[in-house]
């Protein structure tokens, strides 16, 4: 890089899936690697924070099969962007940009067309398919690069960008009415999120996790009520979403709707859910609905909500040589709320 790039590095710290496993056999690696150059139509991002998303454990354990071989995760990206390549519009230099998870899609087939580019055949995902915040530096298309509101550090917007935006997708697909009943299971990065926005448009919430600490978040954050995983809620709900890639919550989860409630299943990765039994669990109109991914309209809306409602984001920082403890710390459920990697 030459001119106003001469600032740039011509190498960076970045953690590597160089083989998929448990994390108990080290499947992150951190390495030196050439900082990559934006082609037409990118940005390239100084990492100033990377969200740590169930995702991203999924990626490194292999339990989503891999894209590309040594990726980097991470796709909770708040950047200031370094350099811009060519026919890149939207952004300058020296101004922040959030790369998310949709990175690209091809904006032509059927889906595209019909405004549902997160069905997109050919879709293209960060940390998945490309390299991802693991890292002191990445690119992103600029096209699916967003503008990021103000009032939040660096670290509260990281995880805006993955598990607020899902969130707020499940919350969608949850159909939930206006001043109904939602019930949460799991209270990590993207339900301590979804709660806030349920609440500000006049939801009762009850929350059902695990984990003491995330039970006493969701009820500080104002759930009308936090038990545990697979308790029953004190009334019958109007919608449920299911954020623990837990199957076996499915059943309870569906047996706590109302007649015609929705459970919107949240995550990327689900264990298998048990044999359901059609009067018990399905019966009086419920329905199940996943959530795939997200378009980029579905984050322009969240982030202008999150603009208007100074939401509470629970994050913890570590360095960014600390990722692999901070993926440990996620799956053994030490923390409420969001990790997120600060270089």
């Amino acid at each position: 890089m030459s001119g106003a790039d001469r600032s740039i590095p011509a190498t960076m710290r970045a953690w590597h899936v160089d083989a998929p496993g448990p994390l108990a056999g080290h499947p992150l690696r951190n390495r030196t690697t050439p900082v990559p150059p934006p082609g037409p139509g990118e940005l390239l991002l100084k990492v100033l924070a990377c969200g740590v998303c169930r995702t991203d454990l999924h990626v490194t354990e292999g339990e989503l099969p891999p894209h590309r071989p040594g990726v980097v995760p991470g796709h909770e990206v708040v950047g200031e962007v370094v350099a811009i390549g060519a026919g890149a519009t939207g952004f300058e230099k020296g101004g922040k940009a959030g790369a998310a998870w949709l990175r690209w899609t091809d904006g032509t087939c059927r889906y595209c067309r019909m405004q549902a580019e997160n069905l997109c055949p050919e879709s293209r995902y960060t940390g998945w398919d490309a390299d991802g915040g693991y890292a002191e530096y990445l690119t992103i298309p600029a096209a699916f690069a967003h503008r990021l509101p103000g009032g939040y550090t660096d670290a509260e917007l990281a995880p805006l960008l993955c598990a607020g935006i899902i969130g707020y997708r499940a919350l969608r697909r949850a159909e939930l009415p206006a001043g109904g009943r939602l019930g949460i299971y799991g209270f990590g990065g993207s339900a301590h999120l979804a709660a806030q926005v349920a609440l500000a448009r006049g939801a009762t919430v009850h929350v059902l996790t695990r984990g003491e600490q995330a039970r006493r978040l969701a009820l500080e954050l104002g759930a009308a009520s936090a038990g545990e995983a697979a308790d029953m809620p004190p009334e019958p709900l109007d919608a449920a979403i299911l954020f623990a890639p837990v199957g076996d919550l499915v059943r309870p989860a569906l047996e706590s709707l109302d007649r015609g409630g929705t459970l919107s299943i949240a995550g990327i990765y689900l264990s298998d859910i048990p044999p359901l039994n059609y009067a018990r669990h399905l019966f009086q109109e419920r329905q199940i609905r996943s959530v795939t991914s997200n378009t980029r309209q579905d984050a322009r809306e969240f982030l202008a909500f999150a603009a208007e409602h100074k939401l509470a984001v629970t994050v913890h920082s570590y360095p960014l040589d600390a990722a692999a403890q901070a993926l440990g710390d996620l799956k053994a459920g030490r923390f409420d709320g969001a990790a997120v990697l600060t270089p």
